[in-house]
């Protein structure tokens, strides 16, 4: 008696990833996808955010980026040395006007981020920060989902468009800044070519 062979089709779904990689972009997907990063960009490299994102231990103050008084440091965990936290100055709340406009500023964990991954743009290119921000060894384990929760719920991010005294908040509204990276994350976070954007200036 012969055997029969049965074959049997499995169907298995096919789920669409949530981001477009930035390689099967469209010519204009991708300029729209760039331009939004570049809002985010101003954003990262503007001083109440850049003032803490340092290559160095000392992180800085005001919109100069001067280095910032009493020699205060990173510290181990980037809450300040030891003897000296950030917390000693900076409380959780921006102090009231009555203190003077050069009172210590405040939000919730005030810090720089630790030294494992210092996250530090200043003067980096528009290539090498977009590079930085998506690279999950550089940046804290944070995928593109992290990434979106943290700009847009972190106290210590949001302290940006409320600093208190004189210091200048981030000019671009914070809801706007927030759709502009959740556009460029869901395009794949593709990064401007340095070698482009030098030749176009």
């Amino acid at each position: 008696m012969r055997a029969r062979v049965i074959m049997v089709l499995v169907l298995v779904p096919v789920f669409e990833a949530c981001a477009p990689s930035a390689s099967v972009l469209t010519t204009e997907e991708r300029a729209q996808a760039l331009n939004a990063f570049a809002t985010v960009q101003r954003v990262f490299q503007h001083p109440r955010c850049q003032n803490c994102h340092i290559p160095g231990d000392s992180p800085l103050q005001f919109d100069a980026g001067l280095p910032h008084a009493m020699q205060v440091a990173r510290g181990p965990a980037g809450q300040g040395a030891p003897g000296l936290p950030c917390a000693a100055c900076h409380g959780t709340v921006n102090p009231p006007s009555s203190y003077g406009t050069h009172a210590p500023p405040g939000a919730p964990h005030w810090q720089l981020p630790p030294p494992a991954h210092k996250m530090a743009w200043i003067g980096l290119s528009p290539a090498r920060l977009c590079a930085m921000i998506q690279d999950k060894t550089l940046n804290g384990g944070r995928d593109f989902d992290a990434l979106i929760r943290h700009v847009s719920e972190d106290a210590l991010v949001l302290w940006g468009w409320n600093p208190g005294g004189t210091r200048a908040p981030v000019p671009v509204p914070h809801a706007e800044f927030v759709a502009k990276f959740r556009q460029w994350a869901a395009a794949g976070g593709p990064c401007p070519d340095d070698t482009l954007t030098d030749a176009s200036r």
